[in-house]
């Protein structure tokens, strides 16, 4: 049986409209209640944190980062650092893209870096040559110690003199006997004023007693193309001319390390012609000054083991240049050593300021 029905309710009177005045009311107080609103949002976005975990940063790198060298592709050290760059983008998950600024010795490349973000990004290729380049330039642009964070010291050049297959001299000696009885004559390229070819030639020059006519070029690519036009008479540079001596579209007359290049057995060193002197041209990679250590540490890791990625190994052996790993504590001491040791040559040279 369905409930009974229910009893009717007591009757409720219509609202009377409202006043103007209370409409006044009701709007000034939905004001003042939006604006209290507002301001609730915006203070809790100012203590967002204390209520909710902080959203956490992409962990470095997360995008690109680029490498600065300081000469033109083609050369030995676009060659290497090319290499380098493609092993060290798979350590990083991220993309190292090499950036060519060629001049001044190789010295805008840390000039680039010295103005960059610290933020691990923008990093760049540090050797002697851009050192020399602040010793004997008035307003060198950059402090080499100051001006740069070091990352990690990577390895050194194999460096000789290499003359056309045509040229009147088959070995060194010649070549100096020749310089020594027509002073001047010879013309050789480097990458530079400052560039270790140039710096070697000059020391030979005054321990041989013997004139020679230096040509500057911005590459060791170019230089060589030079030599092979015969704009020159000789490249004084590192093993870019590599490939081209085992072709036999070059002559490599001597080399300047310590001892014989395993590529090249059968050409003497500077020691061994009579000589005694070694040049070498040691290369790492830098950063701006003022960055993370921990960014520092992340780059480190991975152009290390970059370094020793077989390809990369390889690169370096088919350049006969030398692996030379010191971590960034290492790296730094010997940077301000080599700097010290620099300085005190282009004044025992009497390299002028510029």
């Amino acid at each position: 049986m369905s409930d009974p029905a229910a009893p009717p309710g007591p009757s409720v009177p219509p609202h009377p409209a409202p006043t103007r005045r209370a409409t006044l009311r009701l709007a000034a107080g939905w004001a003042a209640g939006l604006r209290a609103g507002a301001a609730g949002v915006v203070a809790g976005a100012g203590t967002a944190g204390l209520a909710h975990p902080a959203l956490a940063q992409a962990p470095f790198p997360s995008r690109p980062i680029r490498l600065i060298v300081g000469f033109a592709p083609g050369g030995t050290s676009d060659v290497a650092l090319r290499v380098l760059a493609e092993t060290a983008s798979k350590q990083f998950g991220q993309p190292v893209v090499v950036e060519n600024k060629a001049g001044a010795g190789g010295s805008m490349a840390p000039l680039t870096v010295k103005d960059a973000r610290p933020d691990g990004y923008t990093v760049a290729h540090m050797g002697v040559p851009a050192v020399r380049q602040t010793l004997i330039t008035r307003r060198p642009g950059f402090d080499p110690i100051a001006d740069n964070t070091r990352i990690i010291h990577v390895g050194g050049y194999l460096l000789g003199v290499v003359v056309r297959p045509d040229a009147p001299w088959r070995d060194w000696n010649q070549f100096v006997a020749y310089a020594r009885e027509n002073p001047g004559k010879i013309t050789y390229g480097s990458t530079g004023v400052t560039s270790t070819g140039n710096v070697a030639m000059t020391r030979l020059a005054d321990l041989l007693g013997i004139q020679w006519t230096h040509v500057p070029y911005r590459g060791g690519a170019e230089s060589t193309q030079a030599l092979l036009g015969g704009q020159i008479d000789a490249s004084a540079d590192s093993s870019s001319w590599a490939q081209m001596v085992q072709e036999g579209a070059l002559r490599l007359l001597v080399t300047w390390g310590p001892a014989r290049s395993p590529n090249f057995p059968n050409v003497p060193t500077l020691r061994e012609t009579g000589t005694d002197f070694v040049a070498t041209s040691p290369y790492g990679i830098i950063g701006p000054p003022g960055m993370d250590p921990a960014v520092v540490q992340k780059l480190h890791d991975g152009f290390k083991a970059a370094m020793y990625d077989p390809q990369h190994v390889s690169t370096l052996e088919r350049l006969d240049m030398p692996m030379l790993y010191m971590n960034s504590a290492d790296y730094d001491a010997f940077a301000r050593r080599q700097y010290e040791e620099e300085r005190e040559m282009a004044q025992r040279l009497g390299l002028q300021l510029q």
